[in-house]
C-alpha cells in the first residue's frame, strides 16, 4: 500500500482549549480522500509549561488508542485515568525519532496536534515510482516567506 506524504501540524490557541471548527474541517477534507486524519490529539500547557492532554470528545475513540502515535511522536506521553501507562506509553520510540513538540506551544495556550497523510499525492507517487522515479527532496514552504518574496499579498 502506498502511503502519501505524512505531515505533523500543530495548531495554537490562545487560552481555552481547541476548537471543534478546526476538527470538523480536518473531518470533511478526509471525507473527500484529500487528507487522511491518521491521529490527533489535543493539548493545553500551562504558564508553568506543563502540558496536559485533553479529551477529543467529538471524535469516536472506541479501542481507546487515540492520540498514542502523536503522543509517541510528540513526546507526549500520558497517563491513563487508572494511572497505568496509556497506549503512548507502551509504544516505544528512539529518542531521536521523536520531536518534543510542547516547545512550540507557548504557555497558557492550547493546541491541537494532527498526523495528516496527504491522500491527494498518492496517484503522483505511484505514477513517478511507475516510470522509475523517486523524490529527491520535499520540504514545506511557509506563508510568510512567499509572502516575502511577493507571492502572497
Amino acid at each position: 500500500m502506498t502511503l502519501g506524504p505524512m505531515q505533523l501540524v500543530v495548531f495554537g490557541f490562545d487560552g481555552g482549549e481547541p476548537r471543534g471548527e478546526v476538527l470538523a474541517e480536518l473531518q470533511r477534507l478526509a471525507e473527500h480522500d484529500i487528507v487522511r486524519l491518521v491521529d490527533v490529539l489535543a493539548v493545553r500547557k500551562a504558564h508553568d509549561g506543563t502540558v496536559q492532554v485533553l479529551e477529543l470528545s467529538a471524535i469516536d475513540d472506541a479501542d481507546g488508542e487515540l492520540g498514542s502515535v502523536l503522543a509517541t511522536l510528540t513526546g507526549l506521553q500520558a497517563e491513563a485515568d487508572s494511572g497505568q501507562p496509556s497506549h503512548a506509553e507502551q509504544i516505544e520510540a528512539a529518542e531521536e525519532d521523536v520531536w518534543y513538540v510542547a516547545d512550540a506551544i507557548p504557555p497558557g495556550s492550547a493546541a491541537a496536534i494532527a498526523l495528516l497523510e496527504h491522500r491527494w499525492a498518492i496517484p503522483l507517487r505511484e505514477r513517478l515510482q511507475g516510470l522509475g522515479g523517486r523524490m529527491l527532496a520535499e520540504s514545506w514552504v511557509h506563508p510568510l516567506d512567499l509572502e516575502a518574496i511577493g507571492l502572497t499579498s
